[in-house]
């Protein structure tokens, strides 16, 4: 049965010659049974030290956590039943895969013909039955993440950590092992909690992301919902490039508004309760991807820089008065091409623009 992760006003703080740290600063979260949560963020953030709070490794300063109805806030590491996957992989050389995977179970002192068994099929979910009798020096970085997974599932924890595993791993490597993690995690419905520093990882495999910074988070969702609808200039930036506009609201009404920014005019949806102040200064975040050129008079008007040519996707760079614009669009067949200098008509549908909250 998955398990259910409940944080409350959680905090770890360390003395220092300069004084007191916060590294983590009273989060509060829930964690859905069978879910793939990740705890996304900048390196010190606080990510890597909550996870090691929820494994049992660090213990809490503040606050309390729950697995289902279980205190677990200051029980053992090894009677919480978890299941660990660091970045280093921390297999023993001297034994063969099999060997590294049964570990845990003979700590458990499994009965030989379950042990087997449960191996087997540990390895098998990750792929790696074949290179049971090999030893972790005879495997590639991408087999050896692999066999640290199985490791890790075949205790059948009720919680799975991951520690930045693909971070080692070549991009194309660490592409093609999202998948699988998400797809070995989902067949087993257990409750996951994943540490990256890495955007694309997050948006691709999540189930929900819940972004640090200075030890807080910042804003949970699901990686759509975080992208298409950041609430800070930080989570917005911190997701994929933007273009962040100081703005004036020129009329409101509740769920929408129109924004006086730079070089013309955009018009924003908001929360179907929200509205905003006339003549207040906001910033709206609006994605690259977003804007549409236009040869019809569009709401914002600005001056072609350059542009650059990648294929699949043209980018432009783009500037009205101070303020520089970057918009990405999909090549058509026949690419044709503006001139740096000429002036383009620019549009985004009002759902595509996010009016941030200040930090």
């Amino acid at each position: 049965m998955s398990t259910t992760i409940a944080i409350e006003r959680l905090s770890k703080i360390y003395r220092t010659r300069e004084g007191l740290t916060r590294a983590v600063d009273g989060v509060s979260l829930n964690i859905e049974p069978g879910e793939l949560f990740f705890l996304l963020g900048p390196s010190g953030c606080g990510k890597t030290t909550l996870l090691r709070m929820i494994a049992g490794f660090i213990d809490p300063t503040e606050g309390r956590l729950h697995f289902d109805s279980l205190d677990v806030t200051h029980m053992p590491a090894n009677r919480r039943d978890t299941g660990m996957v660091f970045q280093s992989y921390a297999l023993w050389p001297h034994m063969t895969v099999a060997q590294n995977v049964a570990f845990g179970l003979d700590v458990r002192k499994v009965p030989g013909g379950e042990k087997s068994q449960r191996v087997r099929a540990a390895l098998e979910a990750v792929q790696m039955a074949h290179l049971a009798d090999r030893k972790p020096t005879q495997l590639s970085g991408g087999q050896q993440q692999r066999v640290a997974l199985a490791r890790a599932l075949v205790v059948r924890p009720r919680v799975l950590l991951l520690d930045e595993p693909l971070s080692n791993l070549d991009a194309k490597l660490r592409i093609e092992l999202r998948t699988e993690i998400r797809r070995i995690c989902k067949e087993a419905s257990m409750t996951t909690v994943y540490v990256t520093h890495d955007q694309k990882e997050a948006l691709s495999m999540a189930d929900r992301v819940a972004i640090m910074r200075d030890g807080q988070i910042k804003q949970i969702g699901t990686p759509e919902e975080l992208y298409r609808r950041p609430t800070t200039a930080f989570v917005a930036s911190f997701l994929g490039e933007t273009n962040l506009l100081p703005a004036t609201v020129e009329s409101s009404s509740p769920g929408w508004a129109r924004l006086r920014v730079p070089g013309g005019y955009v018009e924003a949806k908001l929360p179907p309760s929200a509205s905003l102040e006339p003549n207040a200064q906001v910033t709206c975040s609006i994605r690259p991807e977003s804007w549409s050129m236009t040869s019809d008079a569009g709401s914002v008007t600005a001056e072609l820089l350059r542009t650059t040519y990648l294929g699949e996707i043209s980018q432009h760079l783009l500037r009205t008065g101070e303020q520089e614009l970057h918009v990405a669009e999909l090549n058509p067949r026949e690419v044709a091409r503006n001139r740096p200098g000429c002036q383009l008509s620019l549009r985004v549908d009002p759902v595509d623009v996010a009016v941030l909250s200040s930090e």
